[in-house]
C-alpha cells in the first residue's frame, strides 16, 4: 500500500512545506520521506489496540500534519480513528527502541513499507529534524479515539 495516496497533492505538499520551513536547509525529498513515513505510522496507529509511537524523525512528520488541523481531522476520520497528539518532553529511559521496533513492524504488518533511515532509535541523529518530544507506548500520550476492537 502506498501511504502517500492518502492525501492530495495540494495536501502533501502543503504538509511537506511545514516540515521543510520547520527544518531549514532539508531536502524537499527528505521532508517527502518523512511525510509519508507519518502518514503509514497514522494509517496504522488508528486501527491499533496497544499504542505505537513514532520515531523522532518521523514525529517530525506527525506534527506538521497535526498543524493541518482539517487535513488532520478529516484523515483520521477517513482512517476510522483520531489520535491526540500530546508531547512529552524527551526522556530516553521513558521510550525504549522496542517501541520503535514494534511500530515498525505493526506498519510491515499493515501492509506498508517503511523507510528504514526514518526509523533509527532516538539517539541517532543521523537525520537532524526540530521534533523534540518523545511519546511513550500503551496508555502513553497517545490516545485513539475511539479505541480500537480487536
Amino acid at each position: 500500500m502506498n501511504p502517500r495516496a492518502l492525501l492530495s497533492d495540494a495536501e502533501f505538499n502543503g504538509v511537506m512545506h511545514t516540515v521543510l520551513d520547520n527544518n531549514p536547509g532539508m531536502a524537499p525529498e527528505l521532508a517527502g520521506r518523512i511525510v509519508v513515513d507519518a502518514l503509514a505510522f497514522l494509517a496504522t496507529a488508528v486501527r491499533r489496540p496497544q499504542g505505537l509511537v513514532p520515531s523522532r524523525v518521523v514525529d517530525e512528520g506527525w506534527h506538521a500534519l497535526v498543524l493541518h488541523t482539517r487535513l488532520y481531522q478529516a484523515l483520521c476520520a477517513r482512517l476510522g480513528g483520531f489520535i491526540h497528539h500530546v508531547p512529552e518532553r524527551p526522556d530516553p529511559d521513558n521510550r525504549p527502541h522496542s517501541s520503535v521496533e514494534r511500530t515498525v513492524a505493526a506498519i510491515g504488518a499493515a501492509g506498508y513499507t517503511v523507510d528504514a533511515d526514518l526509523w533509527r532509535g532516538p539517539e541517532d541523529s543521523a537525520v537532524s529534524v526540530a521534533a523534540s518530544c518523545r511519546h511513550s507506548d500503551d496508555g502513553g500520550p497517545i490516545v485513539i479515539i475511539p479505541k480500537p476492537k480487536g
